[in-house]
């Protein structure tokens, strides 16, 4: 198996029922817990509706769409061992890996807010990302900043 996922090995997703976009169902396919698909799927379609009514907005996808633009990373840091120091090296990240990011980034601070249902949290935490608030969009922050931060270590990354 090689250590770099390559396109034949990336599974085909489907596209989802109600907006025929891979994008929605990736989303649904993140935030699924035990299986459970169809409760996810609600979850997913009834945030995307009242993020984009909160936005006044009649296109959910393309809230969507924004939220996502807003949360992807463009770089990451990676730890490697040169001459018995750990350093923290920044990468650029592209396509696939940066929706990866997004979206659990996502999922991860709509569940870690707490008091009303999972769709509701997913709702706010999609307009604070279109917003360019919230805790997925200070993930994203957090991590161009610890990028830029080592930015002088960036030489190890070739070697």
């Amino acid at each position: 198996m090689p250590r770099k996922t390559t396109k034949s090995l990336q599974r085909k997703i489907n596209p989802d029922r109600k907006y025929n976009s891979i994008l929605v169902q990736r989303l649904i396919n993140k935030s699924m817990l035990d299986g459970k698909k169809h409760i996810s799927e609600k979850a997913v379609y009834s945030a995307l509706e009242s993020a984009a009514k909160k936005l006044k907005s009649e296109e959910p996808l393309e809230v969507l769409e924004t939220a996502l633009k807003n949360v992807s990373p463009n770089y990451e840091v990676k730890s490697r061992r040169v001459g018995g120091a750990n350093y923290q090296i920044p990468f650029p990240i592209s396509g696939h890996r940066q929706q990866h990011y997004a979206f659990m980034w996502l999922v991860q601070s709509a569940r870690a807010r707490r008091g009303v249902p999972y769709d509701q949290r997913l709702a706010a935490e999609i307009v604070d990302a279109v917003n360019q608030t919230g805790a997925a969009y200070k993930k994203r922050e957090d991590t161009h900043r610890m990028a830029e931060a080592n930015r002088a270590f960036a030489h190890f990354a070739r070697g």
